[in-house]
């Protein structure tokens, strides 16, 4: 039997992630046909001061992977943010789903009352429970970035929509 932490979590994030790559497929095959410069939509943010795509999709990553570790009570792997391609962006989001794939629910069990602590030590410390970090925390950040950088995609003229946000 699984947890139901767990099944908040990891199915969410493989089919986001799964949709997300779906999307950067469809993007990188935009700028082929219509000779768009990838930077154009690699480097391309809503405004100045907002992240680039990249980046929005590093982050989203970043979330899909360090929310299950933590639940789990596993170390959470370090990326560095060195993609600017499509190709290294395609492979974070691989490595970032394989990893996510490789947890054991049963490292599950009582994670609705493990304590998750963020900053440690400085005064941008947060402490949740496993559940508070999942639903308040964890998924809405999550989905804040894989959602920017559908519209990011979707300004810039890819031809995407709902179904391809959602994923399989």
């Amino acid at each position: 039997m699984t947890h139901p932490l767990y099944n908040a979590s990891v199915p969410v994030f493989k089919q986001m992630l799964g949709g997300l790559d779906a999307i950067l497929a469809k993007a990188e095959a935009h700028a082929t046909e219509k000779k768009i410069e990838p930077d154009a939509l690699l480097q391309a943010r809503l405004f100045p001061d907002m992240f680039t795509f990249v980046r929005q999709v590093q982050i989203a990553c970043d979330f899909a992977k360090s929310v299950p570790a933590r639940l789990a009570g596993i170390d959470v792997p370090s990326y560095e943010d060195t993609e600017r391609t499509f190709a290294e962006l395609h492979a974070r989001i691989a490595k970032t789903l394989a990893f996510v794939d490789g947890i054991d629910a049963a490292k599950f069990t009582g994670s609705d009352q493990r304590e998750i602590v963020l900053r440690p030590g400085t005064p941008k410390e947060k402490r949740f429970d496993g559940q508070a970090y999942l639903l308040g925390y964890g998924l809405p950040h999550f989905f804040f970035h894989v959602t920017t950088a559908y519209a990011l995609l979707r300004h810039n003229g890819v031809e995407i929509g709902k179904n391809d946000y959602m994923g399989a």
